[in-house]
Order: structure tokens, then C-alpha cells, then sequence
């Protein structure tokens, strides 16, 4: 595997290989020796984890990562639980036999990753108590990419129980979405599902987009439900944030858009679209986004009402969401 990913990244003239190890012992040694601008690390490794020795290296010395999984439903959770640690993205690990074309977008990736602003690992004792019996006006629509796993379950710390009806895309392969959305339940105090067809929208739920074949869309006006919608890419994704913001449109003034640390432009032309047509709508700042890509196209293009640090991006989106339809926040 070392081999086929050393011959990938090489060919790549944007790309010099520095050091590889079979080992976390070897990697902890490379890394304090050639001082690497990217990592590609397996969660498979002899003694030591992958999960594990991320943990570690996040604590010492932060830097972008990206991992190595199998597309297994355990190969997913760990993924999903890596990314939360700081790992950049994950890419799929080819199977016995398939040809190299599985790693086609790798050396992309890791120039990408390259520009990523990566820190150390939230204390342990940050918690948050989310305020209850709150009156909510609209319904929250939440959109992320590269770093946004971390950056979702700490905007959901901040809701309570009973929040708004919420909806998320979040750019990822269909079976790290299940792991996602399974992850999410128990760390938050909503319930944290994946969307299924024609689901009620109801406060204290947030439901993720499943992903594979679908969009995560809206219908309706007064009872509103999920549509999954079976289609080709929109702004080079499914799920597509741009999908689900636009299929919200007609009923942008119940709406608050939020969009958060991202490569690419998707959800820009959305956003600016639901706040022409009344939506509040926020961004996650550049200082705490991993990758300003998505937040910084949809601010270019008039989409962002206001901005928020990640810290800070749960409270600011339900304080939008409390707003009377027809009153502009302060």
C-alpha cells in the first residue's frame, strides 16, 4: 500500500515524497525529522493505530493529515471518528485486485490538504450547556466540507433538545454518513438521524443527509418534509449543500442557512439565493475554518449575513433562528 501511494504522489510534480514508515514509531521519528507539510496515514498499523497515534499527534505537533480507510462499516466509523480528531479527509483504501484508480483524486487531496489551517485538540472540559424552552421561528439548514465533521458536532453541542427542526449536508461517502450520523446521536441532546424520504420536519431533530444517490431536499409549505432527490451532481457534489439550499427557496423567511469550513464553492449560490429571498444566514470565520473555501466564495458573492467563529457558530445560528420572521437581527 506504501508502494502504491508513494508511486501516486510522486508522479504528481506538485508533490515531493519525503519519508514513509511502517510504524507509529517510525512516523513519530519522520515526522520530528523531515517536518512534512502532509501526512497520509493508515488506520491499520502494527502496535499502534492509526486512531490512536492521530490523537497523539494532534496533541504534540497539529498538522494536516489525511487517512487511509477501508469503505467496511467499521473502516467508516474509525474514519469518522479520526476526522473528528482533526484528520483532514479520508480516502478510500483500494480493494485486493482493483487497479490504482482508486487513489485518482489522492494527490489532489493532499495538495488541498496542504492549505489547511490545522490546531490542537478541544479541552476536554469544554462543555456547553444548551439553554431549553427557547422560541424558535425557523428552521436551521447547515452545510460543510473538509474539517466540518469536528465543526458539525460542535455546533450541535450548543443545541438543545428541543431545537429547531435542522437539516445537514456534509460532503462525504454514503457509509461515513451512517457512521457520522451514528456517531453524533449520543454526543448531542437532539436526535441525530439520516434523512429517509418524506420525513416530517420536527423541532428537536436534525437529520443528515444520506448521501449515495440523493440529495437532501425540502418540500412543502405549511407541513414540511424531506425529499431525497435522485439526480445527477450539483456544483460537484451529492449531497450537494447548493441542492438543499435552493430547494428551500420558497420558504426562505422561516429559513437560517449556515455554512461551514470547506473546499470548493458549494452552497455559495444557494446561500446568496435564500438570503435575496429573506433567509438569515451565517458563515464560519476564516481564522477557525479549516479550509475558507465554501464560506469564503458564498461571502464573495453576497450569500453571508454574518459571520461567526466556530466556537461560537452553535449559539449565533439558534439566536438567528429565534427571530421573528419579517425583524432584522441586530
Amino acid at each position: 500500500m506504501r508502494r502504491l501511494i508513494r508511486s501516486i504522489l510522486e508522479a504528481d510534480p506538485r508533490l515531493e515524497v519525503i519519508a514513509e514508515a511502517g510504524t507509529a514509531r517510525e512516523a513519530r521519528d519522520a515526522v520530528n525529522t523531515y517536518r512534512p507539510d502532509v501526512m497520509t496515514l493508515d488506520i491499520e498499523m502494527p502496535n499502534m493505530s492509526g486512531l490512536e497515534f492521530l490523537d497523539r499527534l494532534m496533541r504534540h505537533r497539529p498538522m494536516p493529515v489525511i487517512m487511509v480507510s477501508t469503505l467496511t462499516r467499521k473502516g467508516s466509523d474509525v474514519a469518522v471518528e479520526a476526522m473528528s480528531l482533526g484528520a483532514i479527509d479520508c480516502v478510500e483504501k483500494p480493494k485486493v485486485g482493483a487497479s490504482e484508480d482508486t487513489f485518482s483524486k489522492l494527490a489532489d487531496t493532499v495538495v488541498l490538504a496542504a492549505r489547511a489551517r490545522v490546531s490542537g485538540p478541544r479541552p476536554k472540559n469544554q462543555t456547553i450547556t444548551p439553554r431549553q424552552n427557547r422560541t424558535f421561528q425557523r428552521i436551521c439548514l447547515i452545510g460543510g466540507s473538509t474539517g466540518a465533521v469536528d465543526a458539525i458536532e460542535r455546533t450541535l453541542q450548543s443545541f438543545p433538545s428541543d431545537c429547531p427542526p435542522t437539516l445537514i449536508t456534509q460532503h462525504m461517502p454514503e457509509p461515513f454518513l451512517v457512521s457520522f450520523a451514528a456517531r453524533l446521536n449520543p454526543l448531542v441532546a437532539p436526535e441525530v438521524r439520516l434523512a429517509v424520504d418524506g420525513m416530517p420536519l420536527i423541532p428537536g431533530q436534525v437529520l443528515i443527509a444520506p448521501g449515495g444517490a440523493y440529495h437532501l431536499n425540502i418540500e412543502g409549505t405549511t407541513t414540511l418534509r424531506v425529499s431525497l432527490f435522485e439526480g445527477p451532481l450539483v456544483s460537484g457534489h451529492r449531497p450537494s449543500v447548493d441542492s438543499m439550499f435552493l430547494s428551500a427557496r420558497h420558504m426562505a423567511h422561516k429559513v437560517v442557512a449556515g455554512i461551514l469550513t470547506g473546499m470548493g464553492r458549494d452552497g455559495a449560490e444557494g446561500m446568496r439565493a435564500l438570503r435575496e429571498a429573506g433567509a438569515k444566514t451565517i458563515g464560519q470565520s476564516k481564522e477557525t475554518c479549516v479550509v475558507f473555501g465554501m464560506p469564503r466564495v458564498a461571502g464573495e458573492l453576497g450569500g453571508v449575513e454574518k459571520w461567526a467563529d466556530l466556537d461560537k457558530f452553535g449559539q449565533e445560528i439558534l439566536q438567528l433562528a429565534e427571530t421573528p420572521i419579517g425583524v432584522r437581527a441586530e
